[in-house]
């Protein structure tokens, strides 16, 4: 089967109405199938203010806000209107990126009309709960993932640390690797400007330690904001740059008020911001892969992470980079003192993550999942179920 002969119909619950990493993977990979000759169609809540243009045909399904979450939508329904465009369509496999209420009824109509049906696994949901101080629901919310995935043919995890995590969870018996690339043109040390260093106050031999992000309580503000507290109390000379913006902010500018906040940026601001930080310090548990990581190590920052998913696939300890017990403070100022004095092992460090970075290609990865699309639906072609939906003429 040629990729020029793949109907992919793609449900997520967030497509481009908020920038994150995961609706920008899926729209880079979007792109990169129809500029080898699929037909693509995404089914999505939409917005009249998107973060960034779409790529390719959006369909729009009815959502709500999400409660205490407004920036983020809730499909509600999947409408006669929606489910004719998807028979029009007929694609001739479904990818659900979001386990919520869409991603549900995809699968279901999938399994309806005979068609394979793959999830894409963007963050961990069930640690979720731990923040927002409601931690019993974690069993609860890992049962009914269980269910959705286990509906599906294959999974997609974006690093092998993840794809272990969700076998030991039995989310599926067939676990695949999709991971994330980086644009090496635009993250790289080249990128380094001491100019927008200097526009926030920050002397060229001051060691900034860098936060890049969606400012949300998730992304382990509290481990960063109680670390920095410890380089405090230790007198280790460092200034703090966080990078990103969200709801959070407020509680982060009122947590560290020495910090300075730079604000959002994407494409070449973004770059220039990461490599114009010292190191990156990146406490978060939910990533499944860790785009900010791999992005701070092709401009040649080292990194300090906490030992989860995503880091722990990227970062070789200790030649790339620092893994660390999530939450264990005292271990994370311990390696991010290192890297505040010790010039030679921040440059030795970001080098040798800087090199790693070159395997992660945006067309390899997408390939590899294009592939596996094929393949899955090859084999249900085999398995002597063909599709009930044709496209028409």
């Amino acid at each position: 089967m040629d990729i020029r002969n793949l109907r992919l119909a793609l449900f997520t619950g967030n497509y481009n109405y908020v920038r994150d990493g995961a609706n920008q993977a899926l729209n880079r990979l979007v792109r990169y199938l129809m500029q080898q000759g699929a037909s693509v169609r995404i089914y999505s809540p939409r917005s009249e203010t998107p973060a960034f243009p779409a790529v390719g045909k959006v369909i729009a399904v009815p959502a709500i806000p999400f409660p205490g979450r407004s920036e983020y939508c809730i499909p509600i329904a999947l409408t006669s209107r929606v489910r004719r465009d998807i028979k029009d369509f007929a694609p001739n496999i479904i990818h659900i990126a979001s386990p919520e209420y869409l991603g549900h009824r995809a699968v279901s109509l999938a399994r309806k009309w005979n068609l394979p049906a793959v999830a894409s696994v963007h963050t961990r949901f069930e640690t979720y709960p731990r923040y927002y101080g409601m931690p019993f629901l974690e069993p609860v919310i890992e049962a009914i993932l269980r269910r959705l995935y286990r509906r599906c043919d294959a999974i997609f995890a974006p690093s092998e640390s993840m794809a272990q995590v969700l076998r030991d969870q039995r989310m599926s018996y067939d676990v695949r690797i999709w991971s994330r690339g980086v644009d090496r043109q635009l993250f790289s040390p080249k990128a380094r400007d001491m100019n927008f260093r200097r526009d926030f106050g920050i002397n060229d031999h001051e060691v900034v330690i860098g936060f890049v992000g969606r400012l949300v309580m998730e992304k382990g503000l509290d481990v960063f904001s109680d670390t920095i507290d410890e380089l405090i109390r230790r007198q280790i000379a460092h200034r703090v740059m966080i990078i990103g913006d969200g709801p959070a902010r407020g509680w982060f500018e009122r947590r560290l008020p020495q910090a300075i906040f730079a604000g959002f940026h994407t494409g070449k601001a973004l770059a220039r911001a990461v490599a114009s930080t010292d190191l990156l310090f990146n406490p978060s548990v939910t990533e499944t892969f860790g785009n900010v990581t791999l992005e701070a190590m092709a401009t040649g920052r080292p990194v300090v992470a906490a030992q989860a998913t995503g880091s722990e696939s990227l970062i070789e300890d200790p030649l790339m980079g620092r893994l660390i017990r999530p939450g264990a403070i005292k271990d994370f100022a311990d390696a991010l003192q290192d890297y505040c004095e010790n010039k030679n092992l921040r440059e030795e460090t970001g080098y040798r993550g800087y090199e790693m970075s070159d395997r992660y290609g945006w067309d390899n990865v997408n390939q590899v999942l294009a592939d596996s699309y094929l393949s899955i639906i090859q084999a249900r072609m085999q398995s002597g179920y063909p599709p009930r939906l044709r496209p028409r003429s």
